[in-house]
């Protein structure tokens, strides 16, 4: 999703534009063909978006409820839809120009864009952002919806990691505080035209950095700010519908092909690539994370399926369209068996209470993957290399944009999660934890028996 935010010029803006070039220029460009919206590409965004938000509800408040007890199955479903609201209307007032807004000063172009377009000022229908084609262009709003689902999904992936334990206001006002110091200034940077990494020449398709990495390091650093829960980890805390967890798995699994194809902006080849690496690199993980349970003397699990699942699309998504299929494989294979050391061993070895491995799986398999597209872009792994710079020049890239963001997600989770617990305390009080969530944050339960 490398790509230059500009907007394009229309009517009266072009035309003194062209006004003021000189008269051999402005035949130039008065030659040049305008451009235009394609209504495929339109359409097809369009598409991309809801299927981003279909990941997020239905999807992922499946895959995360069906993974906690049945006491606190709603409460958690209830946390990501909130958050998703919440995070649509932050969006509007100030997210996007915060991220793709026009240009800042220029000490803070490289990490945020100015606040110019607050509540969206100057956006109409026929505002229009360009995609990677000269000339080809889609309206500026789809593009906002588009974005906007991206910061919804990342915002409640962080919750996996402190689920049946945080209070319902001290998740709003975590969410509310970490999308504006957090993931705005890291989008901007990744993806907008001036941003640090964005100038670097740093890869990152459709959010390796900016949504898993960091998401999973900021699920780490709360789950370690907030706790454990109680009788982690010697009481047993099973999921209580690993088929709810299938289904979410199925959901964002399909939903992830408007997050890793959508981002290409355009119905065409790039998002042709995006899409076959999104089926081959998410099999060859499914299959790997199984396999790495029988060599460590387990069964072959539903549970392991789905985690390699998440793990071979996590890993993916920054190479989407930086690597032949032959290098998504590779690259889905290598991240599931990483992620499954991870949560498996690494876990369990520190004694942090990840409690769905967000950290594990989005934040090991974010790194894996925005690390190693340093090297299956390359020609050898079918890759389209970019900008034709050496392996080991785009792997010190991915490595200090990998490392920048890690600093970022964890510096700014420590005051976001510090905010939230000084304005309300930040966990439930036992007793409520011990009862539910569900009844004791939100009055219901999930099955009325």
């Amino acid at each position: 999703m490398k790509r230059s935010m500009k907007l394009a010029g229309v009517g009266a803006a072009s035309a003194m534009l062209i006004a003021a070039l000189p008269a051999w220029a402005q035949d130039a460009a008065a030659a040049a063909p305008a451009a235009t919206v394609d209504k495929g590409d339109t359409a097809w965004m369009m598409v991309s978006t809801i299927l981003v938000l279909m990941m997020i509800l239905p999807g992922l408040a499946l895959f995360y409820g069906g993974l906690v007890r049945t006491k606190n199955m709603l409460s958690v479903m209830t946390q990501i839809g909130a958050v998703t609201a919440l995070t649509m209307l932050i969006w509007v007032m100030w997210g996007y120009t915060e991220a793709f807004g026009p240009d800042a000063t220029d000490m803070l172009k490289p990490y945020i864009s100015s606040f110019d377009k607050l509540f969206l000022a100057g956006v109409t229908p026929a505002s229009q952002v360009a995609t990677f084609t000269k000339g080809v262009e889609i309206p500026e709003y789809v593009f906002i919806c588009f974005q906007m689902t991206f910061a919804a999904i990342t915002v409640a992936l962080v919750l996996g990691s402190v689920v049946e334990r945080m209070k319902f206001s001290a998740v709003m006002i975590f969410a509310a505080v970490w999308l504006t110091i957090v993931y705005f200034p890291v989008a901007h940077m990744v993806w907008a035209a001036g941003g640090k990494f964005f100038d670097m020449g740093a890869l990152d398709f459709a959010g390796g950095t900016v949504v898993h990495i960091n998401a999973g390091v900021s699920a780490l650093v709360a789950a370690i700010m907030l706790g454990k829960r109680q009788g982690y980890p010697t009481e047993r805390m099973a999921p209580h519908s690993l088929v709810m967890t299938g289904i979410g798995t199925g959901l964002l699994w399909v939903g992830w092909f408007g997050f890793n194809a959508g981002s290409a902006l355009e119905a065409n080849g790039s998002a042709g690539l995006a899409m076959i690496n999104t089926f081959v690199a998410t099999a060859s993980a499914g299959l790997f994370w199984m396999l790495a349970e029988r060599v460590a003397g387990h069964k072959g699990s539903a549970l392991g399926f789905c985690s390699g699942i998440i793990a071979g699309l996590v890993a993916v998504t920054p190479a989407a369209g930086n690597s032949g299929p032959f290098g998504a494989i590779v690259l889905g294979a290598v991240a599931s068996i990483i992620c499954f050391l991870a949560s498996t061993v690494l876990k369990p070895k520190l004694g942090y209470d990840d409690s769905l491995d967000a950290f594990g799986i989005h934040g090991i398999g974010g790194m894996v993957g925005a690390i190693g597209t340093g090297i299956v872009n390359d020609a050898m792994f079918g890759g389209p290399a970019n900008g034709g710079k050496a392996m080991g020049e785009q792997l010190f890239i991915q490595a200090y944009a990998v490392g920048f963001t890690i600093a970022v997600a964890a510096i700014g989770t420590v005051i976001a999660i510090t905010i939230a617990k000084a304005l309300t305390g930040g966990r439930v009080s036992p007793e409520v934890e011990a009862e539910g969530l569900d009844l004791g944050e939100h009055g219901e339960r999930a099955y009325n028996l």
